[in-house]
């Protein structure tokens, strides 16, 4: 649910190039064509620390993913691999001395595609003398936006010295969009939910170094490694050592992911959990983290999530557009979301993890909430001060980890508060710059890229817009299945590890009363829950993929077709 980066992409911080012609350290850019419509720019930091260990990052801006970290990364002389975990992508290539670039591939989802990374030019300077931009200039901003669109809307907010302003433009055909029209703003309400937080560590009645298990119910268990229990200040920093989403989703309806996440799965999953390294040795962008502390505080307050929201943070403020449950009047202003093809799309909603993205609002109400955020006399002042008070390390210099609250610094000396979001078929961000006094905040109804973080920071310090790329053709659609219920002994017959070459690698496992499948070997992926819709075939729901297990003469299982985006892998079976 979060997309905030552009930023960090556009703004004008120079960054050391590769200390070497073929040393792998440094920052490295490069455009993945992946269809003639569809070219992705792509930006890659490896970074060496004291001690030799290298790390490292990946930027695809136009997709808003910023930071995405880097695994099984080797440097030798001449060569450069790598694999992306989190997006289950890998890189593989060979230093070209006359060229100065690493030629090589990136592999994903079974498929190749040529990708060659050389050294950035140098970014442009922000301007030294911006002032936020006219209306006619923010309209223009927009329309350029939206006009390969068909449906897409969007409301862009300024604050500052003279008041606020809003501009809108979109959706084409429908009624025009404006300050009141509602969206879904996403990983933006994790703000919302540590200043939650804040007002009630200043009122005593949590504290930041409470363990977090200390608000479970009782005879649930958290994980803990060495000693060390997670604390509410590590869910709300990204630094509890949660994965950014829990394995054990059932993904009932892939159009509304967390929908069917229930209170007793997220427990079993807690309960079963093993940390990967310590407690708050690193940051990890987590929201089954912040969803899980807007659980626990709701518990700890004796209410639900949506009313302590209203209760601490949206009452006291007078945001009364600022919900997660929308009244009819409301629903009749809730823009119609759509895809990254344009394609409508579901409202999300998010019952046991509604602290990390569940909340609807309004450019005119985020605005209001802009200015109570800058006023130190607000009512959420205090909260506002408690939330900045913590900082961590995210790993890059530019960006720090408050609660909530990412704080960047596009220029030295200078911070910005930024937090945007991302769901099915909306984007927003949020920005602030204390020390003038000013915010942005965009809202758009698609999930197409690039959306709303580069004009909201535009607006603000004048950055870079991104152009705006054809809509990629929609894949075909799902495939239809028909879920069949066989015995275990026909679960067990096909366990095991399956190998398809290109770095794709499932391992399938009997857990309960199905299967569970989890893709490895150059990128891990998430375990997800397999269906069948025959003895030897299965299908996955979150995505449109199917996997049919063959056999040998003795009906023994010694391979499988895995199929996806109507690409086809053979594999064979490596038992475990």
């Amino acid at each position: 649910m979060r997309t905030w980066g552009k930023l960090l992409a556009a703004a004008a911080i120079v960054i050391s190039a590769p200390a070497a012609a073929q040393e792998a350290v440094g920052n490295w850019a490069g455009v993945l064509e992946v269809t003639e419509s569809v070219k992705l720019p792509l930006v890659v930091h490896i970074l060496r620390d004291d001690s030799g260990a290298v790390t490292g990052t990946m930027d695809s801006p136009t997709q808003g993913a910023i930071g995405l970290p880097l695994a099984a990364i080797v440097t030798a002389p001449g060569t450069l691999m790598f694999t992306v975990p989190t997006i289950q992508g890998a890189y593989t290539s060979r230093w070209d001395a006359n060229a100065k670039s690493w030629n090589g591939q990136w592999s994903q989802a079974g498929m190749t595609w040529p990708l060659v990374l050389a050294v950035p030019p140098p970014p442009q300077p922000l301007p030294a003398d911006w002032t936020l931009p006219s209306d006619a200039d923010l309209s223009s901003m927009i329309e350029a936006r939206i006009a390969p669109r068909a449906g897409e809307g969007i409301v862009v907010g300024v604050l500052g010295p003279d008041g606020r302003r809003v501009v809108a433009g979109g959706p084409a055909g429908a009624t025009a969009y404006n300050g009141d029209t509602l969206f879904e703003i996403g990983s933006i309400s994790k703000v919302f939910t540590a200043l939650i937080l804040s007002d009630m560590v200043n009122k005593g009645q949590v504290a930041l170094d409470d363990p977090a298990e200390k608000y479970l119910p009782a005879g649930a268990t958290m994980p803990a490694r060495n000693g060390r229990k997670i604390t509410l200040a590590d869910l709300a920093t990204h630094t509890s050592g949660l994965p950014r989403m829990p394995d054990n989703m059932p993904f009932g309806d892939p159009d509304d992911p967390f929908a069917d996440y229930s209170e007793t799965l997220m427990l079993q999953f807690l309960a079963g959990y093993e940390l990967p390294r310590d407690v708050g040795e690193k940051w990890e962008y987590s929201n089954l983290g912040v969803g899980l502390l807007g659980y626990l505080l709701a518990r700890a307050a004796g209410t639900d999530y949506p009313t302590l929201l209203h209760d601490r943070v949206t009452g006291p403020l007078g945001l009364d557009d600022t919900v997660i449950a929308l009244s009819p009047a409301q629903t009749a202003r809730f823009a119609q979301g759509y895809d990254q093809y344009m394609r409508p799309a579901k409202p999300w909603n998010l019952a046991t993890l509604s602290g990390a993205g569940a909340i609807r609002s309004s450019v005119n109400d985020m605005l209001k909430f802009a200015a109570a955020a800058l006023d130190p006399g607000s009512p959420i002042a205090a909260a506002m001060t408690t939330a900045l008070s913590v900082r961590r390390d995210i790993g890059n210099p530019r960006v720090e980890q408050a609660l909530g609250w990412e704080i960047a610094h596009p220029e030295p000396d200078r911070d910005l508060l930024i937090h945007d979001g991302g769901t099915g078929g909306y984007r927003s961000v949020l920005a602030l710059e204390p020390s003038k006094g000013t915010a942005s905040v965009a809202l758009v109804n698609s999930a197409a890229e690039p959306s709303a973080s580069d004009l909201g920071i535009h607006a603000l310090i004048g950055s870079p817009v991104a152009p705006t790329p054809p809509v990629p053709a929609a894949p075909p659609a799902a495939s239809v299945h028909t879920e069949i219920t066989l015995p275990a002994a026909d679960l067990d017959k096909v366990v095991g590890r399956y190998v398809f070459g290109s770095g794709v690698v499932f391992n399938v496992e009997h857990v309960g009363n199905a299967l569970r499948a989890q893709r490895q070997g150059s990128a891990t992926g998430p375990v997800l829950p397999i269906f069948p819709e025959a003895p030897l075939t299965f299908f996955w729901k979150a995505v449109d993929a199917q996997i049919t297990f063959t056999t040998d003469a003795s009906g023994t299982v010694t391979g499988a077709v895995f199929t996806q985006s109507g690409q086809t892998l053979t594999g064979q079976r490596a038992l475990p």
